[in-house]
């Protein structure tokens, strides 16, 4: 079995973040609790925490089986074991990459990225619909409205519709209850002499990153978890104090959370 070594970083740290990091000796999964701006049952954060240890568990007991499968399962296992119902619950993105051999497998699902040596995997479907209330809460942002109750209010109303779309085709697919949704993610599989290297992030992380001109995704990947989080508080520290209001880089929230980790292949 040939393992990975990953250093991660993430801010706020794992068990105060909706993003949630899990390893075994050949995977590494990385999701993204998505912000619930209408009350759900539970927080994103606990059902990130409970689907992203069921794929650990799935790929810890068959490290090669099909990850659309180990994902399909986990959805099943998690929707029932937290009693949740389509529409209602919270979801996520998962990205899960894996040494197989002489392969890396990659499994995309939602806007988490995937950077590997001349090539970049996110999932844009979601962020492909053209839906006016984004539209909306944008354009306020960027004039100066700020996060305040009417804020809140678009992005409630924005949530409502993307949940209209969720998890059907013209949409978009992200883990919820759907276990169908595994079966739609971008999937790769690469020889592992093309890629010494990964770097996946949230859209916490990497979008400030690339605003501040940041993401040498190649130096990133050689670095140790303490300048790995000096990248995520440098971030942090800009929307505080340089972009509050998130006028120069229009945002959902003042800070998302921040995950940002590196695999390389021993």
């Amino acid at each position: 079995m040939n393992p990975i070594e990953v250093a991660a970083a993430q801010l706020p740290p794992h068990d105060d973040s909706e993003d949630k990091v899990f390893t075994t000796r050949t995977a590494v999964i990385v999701l993204d609790g998505a912000s619930a701006f209408a009350p759900v049952p539970i927080s994103p954060a606990t059902y990130a925490h409970t689907l992203g240890g069921t794929v650990r568990d799935h790929l810890d007991r068959d490290p090669g089986v099909d990850l659309a499968d180990a994902l399909a399962d986990a959805i099943t296992d998690t929707t029932a074991r937290l009693g949740l119902s389509a529409g209602a619950s919270p979801s996520s993105t998962v990205t899960v990459l894996r040494r197989r051999g002489d392969h890396v497998d990659v499994l995309v699902l939602g806007d988490n990225l995937v950077v590997l040596p001349g090539r970049t995997i996110t999932d844009p479907r979601l962020g492909n619909l053209d839906l006016p209330e984004r539209g909306r809460y944008r354009r306020r942002l960027a004039d100066g409205g700020g996060f305040d109750d009417t804020h809140r209010a678009l992005l409630i109303a924005l949530q409502r519709r993307q949940a209209t779309y969720r998890n059907r085709a013209g949409g978009y697919w992200i883990a919820e209850t759907d276990p169908a949704a595994a079966y739609h993610a971008l999937r790769a599989t690469i020889p592992i002499d093309q890629i010494p290297w990964a770097v996946l992030a949230t859209d916490g992380a990497y979008t400030p990153m690339r605003h501040l001109d940041i993401a040498d995704w190649a130096a990133i990947s050689a670095l140790p978890e303490p300048e790995l989080r000096d990248i995520l508080a440098r971030c942090q520290s800009w929307e505080r104090d340089v972009d509050p209001g998130a006028r120069a880089l229009v945002r959902a929230k003042r800070h998302d959370d921040k995950t940002l980790v590196t695999a390389r292949f021993l």
